[in-house]
């Protein structure tokens, strides 16, 4: 399990950066929803357990950008990894 604390982040900008270090997205990685959809559909594997600590307030402070992590990472895991398992705590 990989633990990700998103409290801290007050732009999308700062979302994806935090994404692709905790992911090892590539240096490319362009820092939008297109781009994390094509990073973990065909470049890396994500964990097969995350936790995303701190969501209540990724949420206040980025609330497009945090629906939109959950909307991609439901439609992954049910269009690639079943057992995938997300926790937004």
């Amino acid at each position: 399990m990989v633990t990700i604390d998103v409290s801290s982040v007050s732009t999308e900008e700062e979302l994806h950066g935090l994404l692709k270090q905790e992911f090892d997205f590539p240096y490319f990685y362009g820092r939008n929803w297109d781009a994390f959809w094509d990073a973990v559909t065909g470049l890396v594997r994500i964990p097969d357990h995350i936790r995303f600590a701190g969501w209540a307030e990724l949420l206040e402070h980025v609330p497009d950008g945090g629906r939109m992590l959950q909307l991609l990472l439901d439609r992954y895991r049910a269009e690639y990894r079943p057992g995938l398992l997300v926790e937004y705590t």
